[in-house]
């Protein structure tokens, strides 16, 4: 079972939940799910499957059985469906949860989400370079800044907080899943992106927008890339609660996100 943190009392329909990146933990949330509550919300941060390496795996474990896992933590909390927001790998699982399990979600804010299609071998290698701790800091630290944040912002503090054997797990995990999850079911979604992010072509970039319709809207947050939480978070708390508030309205009557 999955493990909620930096959750305070809320009301019926305010319940955001936060699913970190690849092989990330839920402190990257911290300072983004303080500056939610202080916008009156109940933000439910849960830790990883299988980060305890107490949860068995299996060789066919999907995306849906992720996403189980935290549609059962927000029917727990009885505070009716929830934004659902995953950044870079979390998207993928918040699009599972959409697709299997409509009811719980409002909508889903997709944090750094990559495109279709193959992972750069180059970034890929980068990212692996991070979550190595064999590696020297000076190796690290200039990965994070090719990968994951915009020039001037601090990689070190991305420095720590790697979990190794959680993203072989993960990377197995989405191999075994079909597309299915892709298109989110039909859960109103803000695609936030951010203009330094080397995973995108071009920023904003409008494929998903294309292929699913006006039910995607993009929103381009500046001076970060692909990490964006630590850079960025009061304008991604801005634009989650933005967001919230038209999805959350529109839940009972599935109408479309403008």
């Amino acid at each position: 079972m999955t493990e909620a943190a930096n959750s305070n009392g809320g009301v019926s329909g305010r319940l955001i939940v936060l699913i970190p990146s690849l092989a990330r933990d839920n402190s990257d949330f911290d300072v983004l799910a303080e500056l939610l509550q202080k916008q009156g919300y109940q933000v439910l941060c849960p830790q990883p499957y299988g980060l305890d390496f107490t949860d068995t795996q299996t060789d066919n474990e999907t995306l849906f059985d992720l996403a189980g896992d935290v549609a059962l933590l927000i029917e727990q909390q009885q505070l009716g469906p929830a934004l659902v927001a995953g950044h870079a790998f979390g998207n993928w699982v918040a699009r599972a949860l959409a697709t299997r399990y409509p009811g719980c979600v409002s909508g889903i804010a997709l944090l750094a989400a990559a495109p279709k299609g193959p992972i750069d071998p180059e970034l890929r290698n980068g990212i692996n370079c991070c979550l190595d701790d064999r590696r020297s800091e000076a190796e690290r630290l200039e990965a994070l800044s090719k990968v994951y944040f915009a020039p001037g912002n601090d990689p070190s503090v991305w420095l720590y907080g790697w979990h190794p054997e959680l993203a072989r797990r993960q990377r197995l995990t989405a191999s075994n899943t079909v597309e299915e999850w892709w298109c989110a079911g039909v859960a109103p979604i803000l695609d936030v992106q951010a203009r330094g992010d080397v995973f995108l072509p071009s920023v904003p970039h409008l494929g998903l927008q294309r292929e699913l319709g006006d039910r995607v809207a993009v929103h381009v947050i500046e001076d970060a890339g692909h990490a964006l939480i630590p850079e960025q978070p009061q304008a991604v708390a801005d634009a989650l609660t933005a967001f919230a508030e038209t999805a959350m309205a529109c839940s009972g009557s599935r109408d479309r996100y403008q």
